[in-house]
């Protein structure tokens, strides 16, 4: 790229020929002016001038790798050559990876020893970060506005083979290294034998950066709850047909059990599907669909026999089968990830489309949560972290009462509170992680079961705290639709989707509870 001096750069200083320096690099904004959200005497005033400070305090990183890097026209001479944009490892630090803000990211980011990863870690955290960082974090705001996530954007998420690493078909080696099943493979040249839960994660985690719960709704929320069931229990043909259209991110799926009037309370639903002989007539309702507004296929949960748990069945259910109708919900935050209201009246559902055995289902949906849990966690978890982080940087720039926000020690005082609870539910999910990892998986749902629900309400209420800190540090801003509080503000109306899905913090803690006492009990039996 050509590089000017700051002289030349001065020389364009007229409202017909504007330049202007920002962190180095050289802009032409001449042809912008006119677009420019803040006005044209904005940018006249600092035309021929080094911009950083004043872009700095009132823009997002997001604007300038949208709007800012095409009308980059050079960089100042003698400029450092070292990128310093958000994924690059720090030239000074060079054992640290992303920004360097304190807690920012994990530990393990920032020089902290940990047994949990290794080079393949590593080799994916920089690839998924450099891709979020390009494809994804710069449209979020576009995306979320639009309540849309272009199909486009899944198919690339797909070809990255990330949508195979946060499915559960990555831990599996024999799926994974079923080219027919997963046709992309998995993500940074990964082999199956070497892919761990960590490295899923790992690629949740880089996606939820975005501090977007619609976008990583739009992109998995569905096929990470709705496809296991398919993997792992329904009949070869079925699960030839609908892996590998959902992991190429051409079709979707969408997880059917809540209901009006049965959420947490899964064994009390009410949608019926009648044995018809050679088919199942279903009927009934489902509720808060998360990508059910445009899935093709549905994981149904519904009732085949009497009532209870024993009672309930999976059914894969086709969106064009007829009867089936689907309608978008207008709700609070989750923007773009297609929250539904479905309907299935009189449908055909065949028998071949029964998932695992007849009256089992909630035994796979049980054993499916901990996996749903286990996203959720990952999620809000990052989503405070990315809180925390906004908070920190804006404190750091924004001025009251003649000092910087960081200055004052109630805001410091909100931020260490906002941190011990992020790195402790952290530090707790990684020895859950390892427990996913290392304990034979027939033992995980009794033994696991409990400590994930409790994570899991720690985790959101976690991220609930640290979006209430973050919006009243950011004020106003965090108030406002959009420009540096966007992330924020988008977040805080994201809570209660954390919160409430699967399972609610209530039920996740008694549950917690509940297990513990079971177990001990159980143990106490055995010593008899």
């Amino acid at each position: 790229m050509k590089t000017y001096t700051v002289e030349q750069v001065a020389e364009h200083n007229k409202p017909d020929d504007i330049w202007i320096i920002i962190d180095g690099k050289v802009f032409d904004l001449t042809k912008f002016v006119n677009q420019h959200p803040g006005g044209k005497k904005v940018l006249v005033k600092m035309a021929g001038k080094d911009a950083s400070k004043k872009f700095e305090q009132f823009h997002n990183p997001a604007i300038m790798q949208k709007v800012g890097l095409p009308l980059q026209i050079g960089v100042i001479a003698a400029t450092s050559t070292h990128d310093l944009s958000i994924g690059t490892p720090l030239p000074a630090k060079q054992g640290c990876f992303g920004d360097g803000n304190p807690y920012g990211d994990p530990t393990w980011y920032q020089e902290w020893n940990s047994p949990y990863y290794n080079d393949s870690h590593v080799r994916l955290r920089n690839q998924i970060r450099a891709f979020v960082d390009k494809e994804l974090m710069p449209y979020c705001h576009e995306w979320s506005e639009n309540k849309r996530i272009p199909h486009e954007v899944v198919k690339k998420v797909a070809q990255m083979g990330i949508l195979a690493a946060v499915s559960g078909a990555g831990t599996n080696v024999a799926i994974a290294s079923n080219k027919a099943l997963v046709p992309y493979g998995l993500p940074a040249g990964l082999k199956p034998t070497e892919f761990d839960i960590f490295h899923e994660f790992i690629c949740v985690d880089e996606i939820a950066r975005c501090g977007s719960g619609g976008l990583l709704w739009a992109l998995q929320g569905g096929l990470a709850i709705a496809l296991p069931p398919i993997l792992y229990w329904a009949p070869e043909a079925i699960r030839n047909k609908v892996v590998p259209e959902c992991l190429s991110g051409e079709k979707f799926i969408a997880l059917a059990i809540t209901e009006p009037s049965a959420g947490s309370d899964v064994a009390g639903l009410k949608t019926t599907a009648e044995d018809m002989g050679d088919h199942f007539l279903l009927n009934g309702e489902k509720k808060w669909i998360t990508q059910g507004a445009y899935a093709d296929y549905y994981t149904v949960a519904c009732r085949t026999g009497g009532p209870g748990m024993g009672g309930v069945s999976l059914l894969l259910v086709e969106r064009t089968m007829p009867g089936v109708n689907a309608r978008y919900m207008d709700v609070q935050g989750m923007w773009g990830s297609g929250t539904s209201y479905i309907t299935f009246e009189d449908v055909k559902v065949p028998k071949t489309h029964l998932i695992g055995e007849l009256h089992q289902g909630f035994k796979y949906i049980m054993h499916n949560f901990n996996h749903e849990r286990l996203g959720i966690v990952m999620q809000a978890n990052r989503l405070a972290r990315v809180c925390i982080e906004e908070a920190y940087t804006y404190s750091l720039k924004r001025k009251t009462f003649g000092v910087r926000l960081i200055d004052h020690p109630v805001i410091r005082n909100k931020l260490g509170h906002m941190i011990r609870q992020c790195e402790a539910t952290h530090a707790w999910l990684e020895t859950v992680l390892y427990q996913i990892k290392t304990l034979p998986a027939e033992t995980q749902p009794a033994t696991l079961g409990g400590p994930i629900a409790l994570l899991k309400a720690q985790s959101t209420q976690t991220f609930e705290f640290c979006a209430r800190e973050a919006a009243q540090i950011f004020g106003g801003l965090a108030y406002t639709r959009g420009g540096q509080g966007e992330k924020v503000e988008r977040l805080y109306r994201e809570v209660r989707a954390y919160a409430i899905p699967g399972g609610s913090e209530e039920i996740m803690i008694d549950l917690g509870v509940r297990q513990a006492l079971k177990r001990q009990v159980a143990m106490q039996k055995a010593k008899l």
